[in-house]
């Protein structure tokens, strides 16, 4: 089974003293690492069971085969001035050159490093990977999530629909809620709910991640030294950290975590040009987009902030994962279809002019829905349009525009920024309660 959480292990691990703010940084092995500001640090779950037992599988539905690899992976930048972390979520099944190692030299999926070679070649094929050198590693695994999780009060998370997923056991139904570990884990593992997939996965990950961070410094878990060290060795009962960790180390950490807010983070995955590329003994893959992902790991080397970098995210228009040439319309309104034909959706009916006059209220989408999983990529070009599934009404969209209608919006296809583009964490925040 899939998973594991970057999420609040990440809190877990940057408030255990990862995140380490050292003057002095190591030299790297691996050759073709250039000298990077700030602090880099490279946070996993392990797909691991062992010493569980089967009660604590059970409970934490985290049954099937284990493979004792990485099943999360990010890369946490924390800026040299203090006032900004980007975290770089690098998912599974990257296909890219492991570091050297006891094997003759191979390519595989990125997980497979800790397999080979347990944390100290996973680092080293980070390094390799993106020419970044990383200067703390921690990890955690399924049990040590939701007890970081548990030990931190819980975790915030909202959604606007209701989420299954019978791989993890996630039952969430709409709305705003604080889980505890053993759903909070739940949560950050589902593969099977829209959007699908380790995009998905990993964007709610990242959602949970900031809740929690937030949730702590309003708190006060780092409002001065002595709360960010209780912090701390509460969180490091869960995850484990490098041997370079210090005291220092975690009263710097505090101190930074303190002052930042979620506008000052930003969350990304690196982008993909090939979400299915196949490789003898390791199957489908991941390709890492070379001129986007090299773009990422330059920034971060240099300090700079990712979001708004139209080298790693070239387009404003609206990112879609379905492309709209594949997809057939029927449109009532000649402007509006002369729009979505210019954005590459295929129009099958040319309305005459002059237009008949719109029904009152905002556009309506009618679909069957056998074709849901593209209908968000419709709704993107129309915002405001109501979605309307019938079943049994075939294979092409029909677009009845209202009154309400707003101007057509450029989409494109671009399936790694669907929900993989660089935003800082207050745009993942969930919204204010009453």
């Amino acid at each position: 089974m899939r998973s594991l959480t970057l999420t609040a292990v990440l809190v877990a691990t940057l408030a255990t003293g990862g995140s380490l703010w050292t003057s002095e940084q190591p030299v790297s092995p691996v050759s073709g690492i250039k000298e990077t500001k700030g602090t880099n640090v490279l946070v996993v779950g392990i797909d691991r069971r062992t010493g569980m037992s089967p009660q604590e599988i059970q409970r934490l539905h985290v049954g099937g085969k284990e493979c004792d690899c990485t099943d999360v992976m990010m890369l946490v930048h924390l800026a040299e001035d203090g006032r900004r972390m980007s975290a770089v979520s690098i998912p599974r099944d990257s296909y890219v050159e492991f570091a050297d190692h006891a094997h003759e030299r191979h390519s595989g999926k990125i997980n497979g490093a800790f397999a080979h070679g347990d944390g100290d070649l996973a680092v080293r094929t980070v390094e390799k990977a993106t020419g970044l050198g990383i200067d703390h590693y921690l990890e955690t695994d399924f049990s040590g999530f939701a007890s970081a999780v548990d030990r931190m009060g819980g975790a915030t998370v909202c959604t606007d629909k209701r989420l299954t997923d019978d791989g993890s056991g996630l039952e969430l139904s709409r709305g705003t809620h604080r889980l505890d570990g053993r759903r909070a884990l739940r949560y950050v593992r589902a593969r099977h709910v829209a959007p699908p997939g380790d995009l998905g996965r990993v964007r709610r990950q990242q959602r949970l991640l900031i809740e929690m961070l937030s949730r702590l410094r309003d708190e006060g878990a780092f409002a001065n030294p002595a709360a960010a060290i209780d912090t701390a060795i509460t969180l490091r009962k869960s995850v484990r950290a490098d041997a370079d960790t210090s005291l220092l180390d975690l009263m710097h950490l505090g101190s930074v975590l303190r002052r930042l807010k979620a506008d000052q983070t930003e969350f990304a995955t690196v982008p993909i040009s090939d979400f299915d590329h196949r490789v003898p003994e390791w199957g489908s893959t991941l390709l890492w987009h070379k001129e986007r992902s090299a773009a990422l790991w330059d920034a971060l080397r240099e300090d700079r902030p990712i979001v708004g970098d139209t080298r790693i995210r070239p387009s404003n228009d609206v990112p879609v994962d379905i492309p709209p040439s594949s997809i057939h319309l029927r449109v009532t309104d000649p402007e509006v279809a002369a729009a979505m034909s210019a954005n590459s959706f295929v129009v099958d009916n040319t309305p005459t002019l002059p237009a008949k006059p719109r029904p009152g209220g905002p556009t309506v989408i009618t679909f069957d829905p056998y074709w849901d999983r593209y209908a968000p990529t419709v709704a993107a070009a129309l915002p405001g349009a109501t979605l309307r599934p019938v079943a049994g009404h075939g294979p092409v969209f029909d677009i009845a525009v209202g009154t309400g209608a707003s101007a057509v919006v450029k989409v494109v296809y671009d399936r790694s920024s669907v929900e993989g583009a660089p935003v800082t964490g207050n745009k993942l925040r969930c919204p204010p309660t009453d």
